[in-house]
C-alpha cells in the first residue's frame, strides 16, 4: 500500500513519512483517508485478530469492545517527558531530559520498532479547518486501534491533506499561523513482528515513553496503544504542544469544558470550566436543567467537554473553541441518573475500552444500573459475576464517542471563531471551607483562584484525609512548559482582552456534620449557573466578603430544590480558621515555582493574608 505515498504533493510530509520509513521499517505503509470504507475495513481486521469484540449491532450499532493489555491501562504521567535545552523550561512540574539526549534514546528505541506491522499515516486537525486556532498534525503510528480513535476524536483524513498541500502551493488562503506546517506525531506500541511470529490482540511495550519536544513541535510516544498514549491529538498536541503554541502567539489551550445556557428570552452566554478529575467536569459540561427549569425554558448545550482553545477575539470578548470532535471520557460512573445526556450519545458508532461485555453483546460498567447484571465478562475476559471481588469493568475504562451524536451539542460548536466567552469557572472536590460559590474580584484574583484550586484526597488514596492535592487550572499534567511562566501568560493577556469574563469558584461536593452533601448537584447546578450569568450581567446581587463576592439565599432560586435558607448558609459558610490553613497549605506550591511565580499571584496571597487577620 505503500505507492500511495507517492500521491502527496507536501515535500515536508513526503520526507517525514520517509524518514519514519527508514527509522522504524514497517511492513506496509497505508495513508489513512477517513472514510467509512476504510472504518468498516480497520474494525474487520481488528475483530479478526480478537483486538475488537463486535457489538450487538441491535442494542449498540457498529460499536465495538476492546480489552487492553493489563499494564497499559491508563496515561503514565511518570512516563511523559517535556524535552528542552533547559530544565528551568519545562520547570518543576515536568518531567525533564535534555532533548539531545531524549532524541538519541528514542532513535534506539523506534529503530526496526514496526517490524511485520503497517505503518499508518493519520493526516488530522485539530479545531475546526478554517479556524485561525486550528492545528494541522500527521500522526505515524502501527496502532489500527489508534486510527479508529483518531477518526472519532479529530477531523482526519483526505480533507485535511488536501488542505494541507493546498496550504503549501498557495491555492487557498488560511487564517492559521503557519499555512502549509503540520506537527509531526510519531507513536508506536513497541512490539516489532519477527518473520512467522504470531500477534497478540493487545501489543505494547513495558518500556514507555510519552515525550514532547516544543522548541521543534514533535510528539514522539512509544509502548503504550492505550488512549492519550495513543491519541497524540488530544493532551499531547491539544494541551501540551498547543500550549507552547499559545504562549508564542496570545492564546491559551485550557483543560476546560465549554458549555452554553440558554435562558427562557433566548439569550445564550457561555461558560468554560476547569475542574481536576472526579469533580463533575463531564456531568456539568453534558448538565440537564430539572424539569421546572426546562418548562421555564432554560436550556443548554455543549461545545466541548475536555478541552478548550481561548483566544482575544475582534470583538473585545475572549472566544472559545473545542479542538475535538469526539467525547475520550470514562465510564464508571455515568449512568442514566447521573449524565444521561452522555448515555444518549453512546447509543451507536462509538469504541469501547476496558469495560465489560454483557451475555447479550452489550457493554456494562460500574454504577451503569442499579443492580449489575448476574453474569458478565470482565475487562480480563473473565467470568465475572456480583460475588466477585473485583471491578468489572478497569476503573478508567472508557468510551469513545463522536460529539456530533450528542443531543445537546451546540449549533456553533464548530464556528471556526469560536463562541465568546462570559465566565471561567474553577473547581475542586472539597467537604469543607469552600462555598458553594464565589466569585472574584477581578482578573488577578481570578488567576489566584485557578492557580490555588485543588481537591482533597481521600484515605484511601493519600492516607490523610482532608490533605488537598493542587492542580493549577487542572492543567498540572498538561502543561507544556513552566507552571511558572504560564501563570504569568495569562496575566499578559488580560492586555488583549477589553471585555474579560468573570471568574468564579464552585464546590458542589460541601458536606454537613454527618457527612451528607449539603447540595443536590448534577442538573440542579443549572441554579448555580443561573447566579453566575446574571452576576455578568449585572442583574443578581452579591455581597463583598473576605474571599470574594458571594449570594445570599435570597439572591438564589431555591424554589423546589431540598435546600432552605438556612442549609444554604451552611453551604455558603466562611470559617476563617479554615481559610488560614488553606492559605498556609498552598505553601509547597508557591515554594515549587517560586523562580518563576508571577509577582500579581504572591500579592494575591499576601492580600488574601491581610483580609483573614
Amino acid at each position: 500500500m505503500s505507492n500511495q505515498i507517492e500521491s502527496i504533493q507536501h515535500s515536508p510530509l513526503k520526507t517525514f513519512i520517509s524518514r519514519m520509513k527508514e527509522l522504524c521499517q514497517p511492513k506496509d505503509i497505508y495513508l489513512c483517508d477517513g472514510s467509512d470504507k476504510e472504518w468498516d475495513s480497520l474494525t474487520s481486521t481488528l475483530v479478526e485478530a480478537g483486538t475488537l469484540i463486535r457489538l450487538n449491532p441491535e442494542k449498540r450499532p457498529n460499536s465495538f469492545l476492546a480489552r487492553s493489555a493489563p499494564s497499559d491501562v491508563a496515561r503514565v504521567e511518570e512516563r511523559t517527558f517535556i524535552c528542552s535545552k533547559r530544565e528551568d523550561q519545562a520547570g518543576p512540574t515536568n518531567n525533564w531530559m535534555e532533548d539531545w539526549k531524549m532524541v538519541e534514546l528514542l532513535k534506539e528505541k523506534f529503530h526496526g520498532c514496526m517490524k511485520g506491522r503497517t505503518m499508518y499515516v493519520i493526516p488530522f486537525c485539530m479545531g475546526p479547518l478554517d479556524s485561525p486556532l486550528a492545528k494541522v498534525g500527521v500522526q505515524v503510528t502501527d496502532s489500527a486501534y489508534a486510527v479508529l480513535n483518531m477518526r472519532i476524536m479529530t477531523h482526519m483524513g483526505k480533507d485535511v491533506l488536501e488542505m494541507l498541500e493546498k496550504e503549501r502551493a498557495g491555492k487557498v488562503s488560511s487564517r492559521r499561523t503557519k499555512p502549509g506546517f503540520f506537527i509531526p506525531c510519531v507513536h508506536s506500541v513497541g512490539a516489532p513482528l519477527e518473520e512467522g511470529e504470531a500477534d497478540v490482540p493487545w501489543p505494547c511495550n513495558e518500556d514507555k515513553y510519552i515525550v514532547h519536544f516544543p522548541v521543534t513541535r514533535e510528539i514522539w510516544s512509544y509502548g503504550s496503544g492505550y488512549g492519550g498514549n495513543a491519541l497524540l491529538g488530544k493532551k499531547c498536541l491539544a494541551l501540551r504542544i498547543a500550549s507552547n503554541i499559545a504562549r508564542d502567539h496570545g492564546w491559551l489551550a485550557e483543560h476546560m469544558l465549554i458549555l452554553g445556557v440558554e435562558e427562557p428570552d433566548g439569550t445564550k452566554s457561555y461558560i468554560t470550566g476547569a475542574f481536576p478529575s472526579a469533580c463533575g467536569k463531564t456531568n456539568l459540561s453534558m448538565l440537564v436543567p430539572p424539569e421546572s427549569y426546562q418548562k421555564a425554558g432554560w436550556k443548554t448545550s455543549i461545545v466541548g467537554d475536555d478541552i478548550a482553545w481561548l483566544w482575544p477575539h475582534e470583538d473585545g470578548k475572549l472566544h472559545a473553541i473545542n479542538p475535538e470532535t469526539g467525547y475520550f471520557g470514562v465510564a464508571p460512573g455515568t449512568s442514566w441518573e447521573s449524565n444521561p445526556t452522555a448515555m444518549e450519545t453512546l447509543r451507536a458508532n462509538c469504541i469501547f475500552t476496558n469495560v465489560a461485555l454483557t451475555d447479550d453483546g452489550d457493554v456494562w460498567w460500574e454504577d451503569m444500573t442499579q443492580e449489575p447484571p448476574a453474569h458478565l465478562i470482565d475487562w480480563k475476559g473473565n467470568d465475572w459475576t456480583p460475588d466477585c471481588n473485583t471491578p468489572a469493568a478497569h476503573p478508567n475504562a472508557r468510551f469513545t464517542a463522536p460529539a456530533d451524536q450528542c443531543p445537546t451539542i451546540d449549533p456553533d460548536w464548530q464556528n471556526p471563531d469560536g463562541v465568546p466567552v462570559e465566565a471561567v469557572i474553577f473547581g475542586g472536590r472539597r467537604k469543607t471551607t469552600m462555598p458553594l460559590v464565589y466569585e472574584a474580584f477581578n482578573w488577578s484574583h481570578g488567576i489566584y483562584i485557578g492557580a490555588t484550586m485543588g481537591s482533597e484526597k481521600t484515605a484511601a488514596a493519600a492516607g490523610q484525609v482532608g490533605q488537598v492535592r493542587r492542580d493549577p487550572f487542572a492543567m498540572l499534567p498538561f502543561t507544556g512548559y513552566n507552571m511558572g511562566s504560564y501563570f504569568r501568560h495569562w496575566f499578559q493577556l488580560q492586555k488583549h482582552v477589553k471585555r474579560p469574563p468573570r471568574f468564579f469558584h464552585v464546590n458542589w461536593f460541601r458536606r454537613d456534620v454527618d457527612g451528607g452533601f449539603l447540595w443536590p448537584g448534577f442538573g440542579e447546578n443549572i441554579r448555580v449557573l443561573e447566579w453566575i450569568i446574571h452576576r455578568c450581567k449585572g442583574q443578581a446581587r452579591a455581597h463583598e466578603t473576605r474571599i470574594g463576592w458571594v449570594p445570599e439565599a435570597a439572591d438564589f432560586n431555591l424554589e423546589g430544590v431540598s435546600v432552605d435558607a438556612e442549609q444554604f448558609a451552611r453551604l455558603m459558610a466562611f470559617d476563617p480558621e479554615e481559610w488560614k490553613q488553606e492559605v498556609i497549605s498552598q505553601s509547597e506550591l508557591f515554594l515549587r515555582l517560586f523562580h518563576t511565580m508571577p509577582k500579581q499571584l504572591v500579592y494575591e496571597r499576601e492580600l488574601l493574608s491581610a483580609r483573614l487577620s
